[in-house]
């Protein structure tokens, strides 16, 4: 058995990025950045366990692509390593952050084989350029840009973190702790992605694949009397409503199905349970607006939307068209790239009995193309 974890770090919220995808959820080919650096980093040593970081709200949705160990982020890159430290069991933890994505097998290499000479090894690259800090110049020779993956002694480096003393990286840590640390030879390929200028440096990340995918959504509710009808985004002249948690808003659930399915992220009950309190009654053109958010954040883009209402009562072709630019609207896309069309059940069943309405959704989404922004 290896002596050796290793944790990687994806919990951040990409606030630099300046771009909807979060930078973890880029697609290289159809894997999402933090699967893909994984995936790379555990083909170049052993590892006796491999834990991700990831924020709350995003784990599920990971948990269904990998079998590696996934746990709730912190705060701050201190407290999200905090919370993985407590799975470790192996002498030594090797660290790295997702956004460090070409990291290569020979800096691997040079860690491992210096893990004995202190209680971190960490990865450094000199700078070139001249150096001025507060209107001072400093001797470059002095001054080293330190990367990630770090390797640490776990017993030394879970100490190191039980301070409110927020370290950027292990090795601060340590020896703020008074431990030691040795400095091996960084790598460029290691460089950080920050930024979307970044990208363009880093080889070992392929673009996208252009593969078009598509989802279906369906969804029924029955009527309630004294209850606005909304259907569509659409305030629709009925004497009744939609029976449900929240306005009933069947055309609306059903498309956010279609776009899940889509993107394969589940259906409309995990991202919005009907035993939640908050969305009792809740717009339903505000739950596809965090549909659409949910998509652009996890590297999708929407591309079309079309939809089937099923109804006896009420008569929507009046509202088809109010229908078909409010929803292109929440979803960030062209009226002509959204349908809404509309049919009976020719008197046949509840719909037919007038006591509901159905409707049938279809969306496609593509990946978000990175390498062409």
């Amino acid at each position: 058995m290896s002596d050796l974890t290793l944790i990687l770090l994806a919990a951040g919220n990409s606030s630099r990025f300046k771009v909807p995808v979060k930078k973890q959820w880029l697609r290289i080919g159809h894997d999402p950045l933090w699967l893909f650096v994984t995936n790379r980093i555990t083909k170049m040593a052993n590892f006796t366990h491999i834990i991700i970081v990831a924020h709350s709200d995003e784990i599920p949705f990971m948990q269904s692509m990998c079998d590696y160990t996934i746990v709730n982020g912190g705060e701050s890159r201190q407290q999200s390593l905090r919370n993985a430290m407590k799975y470790v069991t192996t002498p030594y933890t090797l660290v790295s952050d997702i956004a460090r994505s070409c990291v290569t097998n020979a800096l691997i290499e040079r860690l491992i084989f210096a893990k004995g000479e202190a209680d971190c090894v960490i990865p450094t690259l000199a700078l070139n350029d001249t150096i001025i800090y507060n209107d001072e110049t400093i001797v470059r020779e002095k001054v080293q840009r330190v990367q990630t993956p770090q390797l640490s002694r776990t017993d030394i480096l879970k100490n190191a973190l039980e301070t409110s003393i927020d370290y950027t990286d292990e090795s601060s840590a340590i020896v703020a702790y008074g431990g030691s640390r040795f400095y091996i030879e960084g790598d460029m390929n290691a460089d950080k992605i920050t930024r979307t200028s970044d990208l363009a440096s880093l080889e070992c990340l392929a673009p996208p694949s252009s593969m078009t995918f598509t989802g279906n959504g369906f969804d029924v509710h029955g009527f309630q009397e004294a209850k606005p009808m909304v259907l569509g985004g659409v305030t629709i002249d009925s004497p009744f409503g939609f029976m449900a948690h929240s306005d009933g808003d069947v055309a609306i659930h059903a498309l956010i199905d279609a776009l899940l399915g889509a993107a394969c992220l589940g259906d409309i009950g995990m991202l919005f349970p009907d035993n939640d309190e908050s969305y009792k009654n809740i717009d339903s053109k505000i739950l596809l607006a965090k549909c659409v958010e949910k998509l652009h954040q996890f590297g999708f883009v929407i591309s079309h939307a079309d939809i089937t209402i099923i109804a006896q009562v009420p008569k929507v072709a009046p509202y088809k068209e109010a229908m078909r630019k409010t929803l292109a609207r929440l979803m960030d896309l062209a009226p002509a790239r959204v349908n809404v069309k509309a049919t009976t059940t020719e008197h046949l069943g509840f719909i037919g009995r007038k006591e509901g309405v159905g409707v049938i959704a279809t969306a496609s989404v593509h990946y978000f193309d990175w390498k062409h922004e």
